[in-house]
Order: structure tokens, then C-alpha cells, then sequence
């Protein structure tokens, strides 16, 4: 199973970071040490016009310069500049790659992406760039008649990307997420499964086996996104989910399950993760990954 990665994932943060960036070198150690059926590829930053299918040029520049207004730095949470647009460039790249990859292979990932905050305008919550979007519209460049579901198991709802598919037919947007969560606006997307704080890991999975399959079967997608996100763990600090190892496993397995009895071509995403021990993150992750392989060799 090819999964892609770049070291400049990694971003230097001051040391009170909330989203600290240790977690993508982290996990890819962990795969390459512990995954052999993984194979890590690097890739080069994503063209400016491909960005552009998806964000305008003005914001673009905004990040690449530094020159966001107070608020919308504030509302970012990360240092704009050019190395943090080089960075998410690598990023979306990645997820292109991935995108690629799923299609040739059945399954594939990349050890990142996922950031569904993002809009064509401006960015939230961690996410610069909107890279499914972008490589959604990618693809649809050279084949417009292609149907993709996009599934967000992350805590926090994908409004970024509900927005920019709004009105989109070819594009389904699914997310299980914390009802009174971040974002605290959310924007509606085609199927919104909103819980409560703090909810049990049995009561989340019952949820996702009550809607997510029904809703594939519906739609019928030529390929899915999953952004699958480690932050419904117990131990995130900005989750607010109670799922165990065990409970995330379990997702993990149902999600990748769905996909390839389905044989539906899959991008698995990283998403958030913010877990108070900070090498338990990259765990996660890289345990998702792991599925993905596992799930890959049997079926795809």
C-alpha cells in the first residue's frame, strides 16, 4: 500500500503549541518501522494553480507573505509565512498523490491532510489549505461525471469543506462530530450526525453504523475521502469524545470494511489529533494506517 509523506510536514512551533507538528514524523517512523507493506513516498509542493481551483489567489498571497489581518491570524492559529505555505503545499500535494494512488491501487494515504476547516478564503482552526477539495477538483478537472463521497469521522465538523460542495451534486460530505463543538457555526453539509460531549465509544459506533453505510449505498461514490482524525480519543484535549484504543480500532476497521467490501478506491487522511501525550497521537495515527494496510492487503 503506497502512503505519502514528506519530512517538511513537520512545521517548528513554539513549545506551548496546541497543535504540535511532531506527530507526522513521529507516525512515519512508527510505519516504516512497523509497517512493512507501507511504502512511504515523498512528493513536491503542489502547484499554485492547482491551489488555486479551490482558494483565491488573494489568500494565497496572504499566507505566502504573512500579511493576515489580526483576527484572521487569530482564527488560523498557526504563523503564516512561506514556509507554512510550503509546508501545506507538500501536504496537498500528499493527499493528490494519495488521491492517485487509491485509484491505480484501490487504497492509499497520505500521513497528513484532512484539513476541512479550510475555505476558499480564508483559514480556521489549524487547516491553511482545503486539500481534499483541492484534489477533489483536481479530478474532476479531467473527469467532471465522477461522484465522491467525502467521510469525516474527526471530532469537529468539516465545514470547510461542506461549504465549498454546497452546491455540488458529484460531492457528498459526511461528518459524525461533537454537536457543541468547534466550529461553533457550522455550515451544513449533506449529512451532519451531531452527538454529544463526551459521548461513549459504544454510542459513537452505533451512530456511524447507523448512518455511514446507508449513505454510501445511497450515494454510490467512484471514490471516497476519509479524514479519519485521532482527536475522538479519550485523552484529546480538544475532542471532547470519550473512544478508547480499542473503540478508535474498532472505527477504524468499520470505516476500511465499508470501503473495500464496497470497492470503493479510498484516501485515508490523518486529520486532527491533539491527545495530551503527544507520542500517543502519532500512535494513533499511525494505528489507522496500519488498518489501512491490513485492510489493503485483503481485499485490494
Amino acid at each position: 500500500m503506497r502512503c505519502f509523506y514528506h519530512p517538511e510536514y513537520t512545521f517548528p512551533l513554539p513549545a506551548d503549541q496546541p497543535f504540535p507538528m511532531d506527530k507526522f514524523w513521529r507516525s512515519a517512523e512508527m510505519i516504516r518501522a512497523e509497517c512493512p507493506e507501507v511504502r512511504l513516498e515523498t512528493i513536491s509542493p503542489a502547484p499554485f494553480a492547482t491551489l488555486e481551483r479551490v482558494h483565491t489567489r488573494a489568500y494565497l498571497e496572504s499566507i505566502r507573505t504573512g500579511a493576515l489581518r489580526p483576527e484572521a491570524a487569530v482564527r488560523l492559529g498557526l504563523p503564516a509565512g512561506d514556509a507554512l505555505l510550503t509546508r501545506c503545499r507538500l501536504e496537498t500535494a500528499g493527499t493528490i498523490a494519495a488521491m492517485h494512488a487509491a485509484l491505480a491501487d484501490g487504497l492509499a494515504g497520505n500521513l497528513g491532510g484532512g484539513t476541512h476547516h479550510a475555505f476558499p478564503d480564508r483559514g480556521l482552526g489549524y487547516c491553511v489549505l482545503n486539500d481534499v477539495a483541492v484534489a477533489i477538483r483536481e479530478w474532476h478537472a479531467a473527469e467532471p461525471e465522477r461522484r465522491v463521497f467525502v467521510a469525516d469521522t474527526d471530532a469537529h465538523q468539516g465545514n470547510g469543506t461542506s461549504g465549498i460542495f454546497a452546491e455540488d451534486d458529484r460531492v457528498f460530505t459526511y461528518s459524525i462530530h461533537v454537536g457543541r463543538n468547534y466550529p461553533a457555526e457550522k455550515t451544513p453539509g449533506d449529512l451532519d450526525v451531531e452527538l454529544p460531549r463526551y459521548v461513549s465509544g459504544p454510542e459513537y459506533l452505533e451512530r456511524l453504523a447507523a448512518t455511514l453505510p446507508a449513505a454510501l449505498d445511497e450515494f454510490r461514490p467512484d471514490l471516497i475521502f476519509w479524514n479519519s482524525g485521532a482527536d475522538p480519543h479519550e485523552a484529546d484535549r480538544f475532542g471532547q469524545m470519550k473512544l478508547t484504543d480499542a473503540d478508535l480500532a474498532a472505527r477504524d476497521d468499520f470505516v476500511l470494511e465499508l470501503a473495500t467490501s464496497r470497492r470503493s478506491p479510498c484516501v485515508v487522511l490523518y486529520g486532527g489529533g491533539y491527545n495530551r501525550d503527544r507520542i500517543h497521537t502519532a500512535r494513533l495515527h499511525a494505528r489507522t494506517i496500519a488498518a489501512a494496510a491490513r485492510h489493503w492487503l485483503r481485499h485490494c
